[in-house]
C-alpha cells in the first residue's frame, strides 16, 4: 500500500467517524424537538405543575436549575481559579504538583451518581444541610471544580512570556503581573472553561437528586429545597404520566445546554480574532 492511498483510506475513516458522530447528534436534537416543539409555550415556561405535578408548567424547575447552578458556579470558580494560577504561576514543578493535576484529573473522571452519594453523606447528613440549593451546589461544584482548574491552567500556559517580561520589566511585582496582565489576557479561555463546565452541571441528574431533592419549591434562600429540571424530566419520563411535557422539558433543557455551549465556541472565537 502506497502512501496516496493510504493518506486517502485514513481521510475516509476520519470523515466516517465525523459524519457519524453529528449525524447521531442531530437525529437526538430531531427526535427531542419533534416531539417536545408542541409542548413548549409561554404557560408551559412561566407557570406552576398542578395535579400530581405532571400537568401545567415548569417554572419552578427552571428557577431551581439556574439556582443551584450559579450557585455552585459561584463555589467552585474562585477555588478552581486560584488552584490553576498557583499551579502554572507559582509551583515548583514536581511530585507535588502532579499528584494535584492527578487527583483533578481524577475527580473530573467521577461517575456522577458517585458524587452524588458521597455529597448526601457528607453535606446532606454529616454537615446537616438537609436536602437544599446549598447541598446540591457544593456537590456540583466538585464536578466543575476540575473542568474549570485545568482549563484555566492551560489558558494561563498558553498568555505568551513577553506579557510577564513586559509587566516585570516596568517593575511590576509577581502577583500584580498575574493579576493585571495575565489573567486578563487568558480571560477569555477562562469564561470558555467556566461555560462549559456550568453546561455540564446544568444536565446533571444523579448529583441533584440526592442533594437538593424533589419538592416543587420556589427556593428563595440557599437552604431551601428545590426540583430541577433534569430531575423533572426522569420522574416524568420514569413513571410514564405526560410524556409531552417530559419531551418538552428535554428539549428546553437541551437549547439551554446548547447556548451554554454555543456562547463557550463565540467567547473562542471572538478572542481568535482579537
Amino acid at each position: 500500500m502506497n502512501k496516496t492511498t493510504a493518506n486517502r483510506i485514513a481521510l475516509a475513516v476520519l470523515w466516517s467517524c465525523a459524519l457519524i458522530t453529528v449525524a447521531v447528534l442531530g437525529a437526538l436534537i430531531l427526535y427531542v424537538f419533534v416531539n417536545g416543539v408542541r409542548a413548549l409555550s409561554p404557560a408551559f415556561v412561566f407557570t406552576w405543575p398542578h395535579g400530581v405535578n405532571s400537568e401545567g408548567g415548569i417554572f419552578p424547575t427552571i428557577v431551581s436549575t439556574l439556582y443551584v447552578t450559579g450557585l455552585a458556579m459561584l463555589i467552585a470558580t474562585p477555588i478552581a481559579v486560584l488552584a490553576a494560577v498557583y499551579l502554572a504561576e507559582y509551583a515548583h514543578q514536581g511530585k507535588t504538583v502532579s499528584t494535584i493535576r492527578f487527583a483533578a484529573d481524577s475527580l473530573a473522571s467521577v461517575p456522577s451518581i458517585v458524587m452524588g452519594l458521597f455529597g448526601f453523606a457528607l453535606f446532606v447528613e454529616a454537615m446537616g444541610l438537609n436536602l437544599s440549593m446549598t447541598s446540591a451546589a457544593l456537590a456540583l461544584s466538585l464536578l466543575m471544580l476540575p473542568i474549570v482548574m485545568r482549563t484555566t491552567e492551560e489558558a494561563i500556559r498558553s498568555v505568551p512570556r513577553y506579557i510577564r517580561w513586559g509587566s516585570y520589566g516596568i517593575g511590576a511585582t509577581k502577583w500584580q503581573t498575574v493579576s493585571r496582565a495575565v489573567l486578563p489576557a487568558a480571560g477569555p479561555r477562562i469564561i470558555t472553561g467556566i461555560v462549559l463546565a456550568t453546561g455540564r452541571a446544568v444536565g446533571e441528574t444523579a448529583v441533584v437528586i440526592y442533594t437538593m431533592g424533589q419538592a416543587i419549591n420556589l427556593p428563595v434562600t440557599p437552604l431551601d429545597s428545590g426540583r430541577p429540571m433534569t430531575v423533572h424530566l426522569y420522574l416524568l419520563a420514569s413513571e410514564g404520566i405526560n410524556l409531552p411535557a417530559a419531551y418538552g422539558t428535554a428539549l428546553l433543557l437541551m437549547i439551554m445546554i446548547l447556548g451554554f455551549n454555543f456562547s463557550a465556541r463565540w467567547i473562542l472565537k471572538r478572542y481568535r480574532k482579537v
